[in-house]
C-alpha cells in the first residue's frame, strides 16, 4: 500500500480533531426501526473506548464526519476506560432508537452484556481498533501482528548483531491489540539471537504512565539498548525520560504513525520507526462498514485498514504531506 494514499485519510482529519464530539438528539420515533434495514439515514451509536488518547479523540471526530457527510445522525459516548460505564452507555444508546452500533471496547470479553444487549434489540455491531472475539458483524481495524513485526524488524536492523536488551511496555493488559503488537514484535527479534526483550508494565497507552514505568525502567535496566512501546503515546512519554537522563544511545520504537512520532523519527536519530495506524481512515471505515450492515448489505468479517513503516527514509515526507493535527 502506497504510503501518500495511507496518508489519505490523515489529510481529511485535520479539520476534525478538536473538541470531543457530540450526540445528535433523536427523534420522536427513537425507539422504533431497530429491527428492521434501514433505507433513509442511519442512525450510528459510537461507543468510544475513551478520549484520553489523542489517536482516539481524531477516529472519534472521523468517524462523526463521515457520518454526517453521508447525511446519517451520530450518537457518541465515551466510556473513560470503565467498562462497566460503556455496557451502561450502550444501554442509553439503544434506548436512543440507533440503528447500527459502533464499539471500541474497553475490555473485548467485558462488553459481552453490550453485544448481548445490541442482538437482542436487533441490532448489528461493529468493532473498531479492537475487535472482540464473538457477537459482531465486523471488525474495522489492522492486523496488530504484522504491525509489530515491522517495527521488530526495524529494531533488528538497528541493533545489528550485537543486539541488546530491549524493553517493552505494554498496552492494556488482557488486551487483543496489545499481545498482538507484542507477539508480533518479539517474532520478528526472535532472529536475532542477541536481542532479549523484557516485558515492562501495562501503561494502558497513555504517555504519562508511561513516564513512570520509564523512569522505573531506566534505573532498573542501565544497560538498555532500546525501548519498544506498543503506542506511540508512550514510546514519546519514554522519550521524554531518555532526554531528561541524558540517554540519547536508547533507541525508540512505536506504533500508530502519530504526528509527533513522525516529526520525532524526522528530526532525529533516536526515535527510529513506528508503524502506520491512521485513526482517520480507520474511523471512516468503521461509519462506511456500520451503515452497510444497517442497509442490510453483506460485510466482510474484518476490514483491513492497512498499515506501513515510518522511519527515517519517509517520515519527512509524511510531515510534508500532512496536516493532522491530534498530536500538536
Amino acid at each position: 500500500m502506497r504510503l501518500g494514499k495511507a496518508l489519505s485519510g490523515i489529510a481529511v482529519g485535520a479539520a476534525l480533531a478538536v473538541a470531543s464530539s457530540a450526540c445528535s438528539v433523536p427523534g420522536d420515533n427513537a425507539a422504533q426501526g431497530a429491527n428492521t434495514v434501514v433505507d433513509g439515514p442511519v442512525k450510528i451509536g459510537f461507543s468510544q473506548a475513551t478520549q484520553q488518547s489523542p489517536f482516539y479523540v481524531a477516529l472519534t471526530d472521523a468517524a462523526k464526519a463521515e457520518a454526517q457527510a453521508q447525511g446519517n445522525e451520530f450518537f457518541y459516548a465515551d466510556a473513560n476506560g470503565d467498562v462497566t460505564k460503556q455496557n451502561n452507555d450502550v444501554q442509553d444508546l439503544i434506548t436512543r432508537g440507533i440503528n447500527v452500533l459502533v464499539i471500541n471496547p474497553v475490555d473485548p470479553m467485558g462488553v459481552t452484556p453490550s453485544l448481548t444487549a445490541a442482538e437482542a434489540a436487533g441490532i448489528k455491531v461493529v468493532t473498531v481498533d479492537r475487535p472482540v472475539e464473538s457477537g459482531a458483524a465486523a471488525f474495522v481495524g489492522r492486523d496488530n501482528k504484522a504491525m509489530g513485526q515491522l517495527v521488530g524488524k526495524a529494531a533488528v536492523e538497528t541493533l545489528g548483531p550485537s543486539g541488546g536488551k530491549i524493553i517493552q511496555i505494554q498496552g492494556d493488559a488482557g488486551g487483543a491489540v496489545a499481545r498482538d503488537r507484542g507477539e508480533g514484535f518479539k517474532t520478528a527479534v526472535s532472529a536475532q539471537p542477541n536481542i532479549a526483550v523484557v516485558d515492562g508494565p501495562y501503561a494502558d497507552y497513555t504517555r504519562s504512565k508511561a513516564v513512570t514505568a520509564m523512569q522505573d525502567l531506566l534505573q532498573a535496566h542501565p544497560d538498555l539498548k532500546a525501548v519498544y512501546a506498543q503506542n506511540d503515546d508512550m514510546a514519546l512519554g519514554a522519550l521524554q525520560v531518555l532526554t531528561e537522563n541524558h540517554r540519547k544511545d536508547v533507541k525508540v520504537f512505536g506504533v500508530d504513525g502519530l504526528m509527533e512520532a513522525v516529526r520525532a523519527i524526522a528530526a532525529g536519530d533516536q526515535y527510529i520507526a513506528t508503524a502506520l495506524n491512521d485513526p482517520n481512515a480507520e474511523g471512516q471505515l468503521a461509519v462506511q462498514t456500520a451503515v452497510k450492515a444497517a442497509r442490510g448489505e453483506s460485510v466482510p468479517e474484518f476490514v483491513d485498514a492497512g498499515t506501513s513503516l515510518v522511519n527515517k527514509s519517509n517520515a519527512q515526507a509524511l510531515v510534508g504531506e500532512s496536516t493532522f493535527a491530534a498530536t500538536k
